[in-house]
């Protein structure tokens, strides 16, 4: 499977001028790749404090993804400001190329950003099936809770987090992308942005695909805007789960 990372900066609360330049992006992709990883909250940036900015599952912002997975041919992921039942998410989704769309809503609120004033925590882990592959995608501040993430029995083979994770931290990122693809024995992408926010916070990219002995299989250079692919296969994988199954050893969690 072709999986190709956007790194970009996002357009402060911008919803039209951020769908334009995402559309530009995947364009380009057109034929050369089968998964295009976005980033976290891609129409808006991290506005926590911003409600009017949230969309119905089937509103603007995933109707227009669901146009670019059919129109280019290609499943699109990434996560936006959702609305249901007079409640907030940070919702995450997984556009399949037949327009059929799978969600899953952020577990780990980041409260020093104010994330828990608005927003609403989920609670169901969401595991796809695309390109012969299990995949699991989760947003930013959950990469630093390894039980959510936890790979029980190999349910998934490709791990996805979308990011605005800070430059002042990113050191975190950087680390605890490669110890969620060693010890879920899986395949890992980190997809962040670059730029700077209304806030004055900057993010420095670092955005990352590993393969599951943490391997760097695409990487970008500090703040690089750039968009790259990479193919991957799960035969090597499930060779390595057979050679060396740490993954009977682990714990089993109920969360």
């Amino acid at each position: 499977m072709l999986i190709s990372l956007l790194q970009y900066p996002i357009v402060w609360a911008d919803k039209l001028k951020n769908l334009q330049l995402a559309e530009e992006r995947i364009a380009f992709l057109q034929g050369k790749t089968d998964l295009v990883v976005l980033p976290e909250m891609f129409t808006t940036g991290f506005c926590t404090n911003q409600p009017e900015l949230a969309e119905p599952s089937d509103g603007k912002t995933i109707l227009t993804v669901q146009n670019w997975a059919s129109k280019y041919n290609v499943a699109i992921c990434g996560s936006f400001i959702a609305t249901e039942e007079g409640k907030f998410y940070n919702r995450s989704f997984f556009v399949f190329p037949d327009g059929k769309a799978e969600f899953e809503d952020k577990r780990h609120l980041f409260s020093m950003g104010g994330e828990d004033q608005f927003f609403s925590s989920g609670n169901k882990p969401l595991i796809v099936n695309y390109g012969g592959m299990n995949i699991r995608l989760l947003v930013c501040y959950d990469v630093r809770f390894p039980v959510w993430s936890r790979n029980v029995d190999n349910q998934y083979d490709l791990l996805i987090y979308v990011a605005n994770f800070p430059a002042r931290r990113i050191n975190d990122w950087d680390v605890l992308l490669r110890a969620r693809a060693i010890e879920n024995q899986s395949f890992v992408c980190g997809l962040n942005i670059t730029g700077e926010d209304a806030n004055g916070i900057s993010y420095n990219g670092h955005s990352v695909l590993l393969d599951y002995r943490a391997t760097e299989l695409i990487s970008f250079s500090e703040n690089e805007e750039q968009t790259k692919t990479f193919e991957i296969h799960t035969e090597g994988l499930q060779l390595y789960r057979q050679k060396f199954p740490v993954w009977k050893d682990a714990d089993r969690f109920s969360v």
